[in-house]
């Protein structure tokens, strides 16, 4: 009976202990700061104006994601891409052709050739440099003629057609400025020679191409930066 009664006591008491502690003024602070934060707009910091929710399920003052939007029409929380990602590829031209000649380890099929070729311009707005010329230039890549290399293909398109598969910027190889320059994606430019001329270093090769270009063409490329020339 003792042991009852102190258990039957006990509970008034923790409750009681509980209440208090959510009356301190810390506590109020505390679920006030949480509570404004989830009513604030993660990019201006602010009260939400013209509350926008996104897909994604965060929401943003009307304004403020319209501009995010204008340079990455991505969540500035989650990085959900809402829309097509496009990059600051020039303008050119991808021809894609095929050819009898063979590639180092697909001696049983030919190959696919793509050509890329860009004019001399004027940088644009979204450019490092705008209103500064940069000169024409033309690529040369080749992907073996094999069910993998076709579905390669495709996604180059898709990537080239959203401007992903150059930029201009600085050539790494020579270190000239303003120029057309390969991006994130990689290329076999050369049909016999160089690292990549074992089979196996080529198949490493067209899975990483694969990959890169499925990644650009759905929009996850969050920037596009050139690499390689």
């Amino acid at each position: 009976m003792q042991t009852r009664k102190q258990g039957r006591v006990a509970c008034p008491l923790v409750v009681s202990s509980r209440k208090t502690m959510e009356n301190t003024p810390d506590h109020y602070n505390k679920s006030d700061a949480l509570r404004k934060s989830a009513e604030d707009c993660a990019i201006c910091l602010d009260k939400v104006q013209e509350e926008r929710t996104l897909k994604c399920r965060h929401s943003f003052c009307s304004q403020c994601i319209d501009s995010v939007f204008r340079v990455r029409p991505a969540c500035p929380i989650c990085n959900t891409y809402h829309g097509v990602y496009t990059g600051t590829q020039p303008p050119g031209t991808m021809t894609v052709t095929r050819s009898w000649q063979r590639l180092p380890g697909y001696e049983h099929c030919g190959c696919i050739v793509i050509q890329y070729s860009f004019p001399a311009g004027t940088q644009g707005p979204e450019h490092p440099n705008p209103g500064v010329r940069y000169s024409s230039t033309s690529r040369t890549a080749y992907l073996p003629a094999c069910e993998e290399g076709e579905k390669v293909a495709r996604l180059l398109r898709k990537a080239f057609d959203r401007r992903l598969v150059f930029t201009i910027g600085q050539s790494v190889t020579t270190g000239h400025n303003n120029v057309v320059t390969w991006n994130d994606i990689h290329h076999k430019t050369n049909m016999g020679g160089g690292p990549q001329c074992n089979a196996d270093r080529f198949t490493d090769l067209l899975h990483r191409q694969n990959t890169t270009a499925e990644l650009a063409s759905s929009g996850v490329f969050g920037r596009v930066v050139g690499v390689t020339d």
